[in-house]
């Protein structure tokens, strides 16, 4: 008897675990996460998010009209968390302005913690790093990322958290905060 292929269940895009809430600087920047298109890495992410480690991380190679890059702990670009990398999920989805990819070395397995928030369209890059979500709100936060590799005052990740963690913290008068994030 042949083996059935097991359907994947539907990825409900609208659940709270399925976005991030990214504390700059200037403000909240609010990233789809898709497990739609890489379930390992966005489950990569969420469990170092849930963990703090990108809590406090820099942004460490941020170049104008490219990318802002960040998810080493060194902050030299040649770090990453203790867990082991991931294979490659190469997707269909496009480079474009305010994709989320997992940065990596030539070793296309080798994506771990880092990652780089585009600033306009990089279709070059598109089936070559795995992209894992989008920014869906705060992108002009992003955009006004300290250029530099290294930026001499690089600007870091505040706080990263999973939405679906912080509806608890809301307080009940403040159910159009959660609206709008929703």
């Amino acid at each position: 008897m042949a083996k059935k292929d097991k359907k994947a269940a539907p990825v409900d895009l609208q659940s709270p675990e399925n976005k991030l809430l990214m504390q700059l600087k200037d403000g909240v920047v609010t990233i789809q996460l898709r497990p739609d298109w890489a379930p390992k890495h966005v489950a990569r992410i969420k469990e170092l998010v849930r963990e703090g480690f990108y809590d406090g991380i820099i942004f460490h190679r941020v170049i104008e009209g490219f990318m802002a890059q960040t998810g080493d702990p060194t902050g030299t670009g040649m770090g990453g968390s203790s867990k082991p990398n991931l294979k490659a999920e190469f997707n269909k989805a496009s480079h474009d302005r305010g994709v989320c990819s997992m940065a990596r070395s030539q070793n296309v397995d080798s994506a771990n913690s880092q990652f780089f928030i585009c600033f306009k369209n990089a279709g070059f890059l598109d089936g070559q790093y795995t992209a894992w979500g989008v920014v869906i709100d705060g992108m002009g936060y992003v955009d006004k990322i300290t250029r530099g590799e290294p930026p001499a005052n690089p600007d870091k990740m505040i706080s990263v958290k999973v939405l679906a963690d912080t509806l608890s913290e809301v307080s009940a008068e403040t159910p159009d905060a959660i609206a709008q994030v929703l």
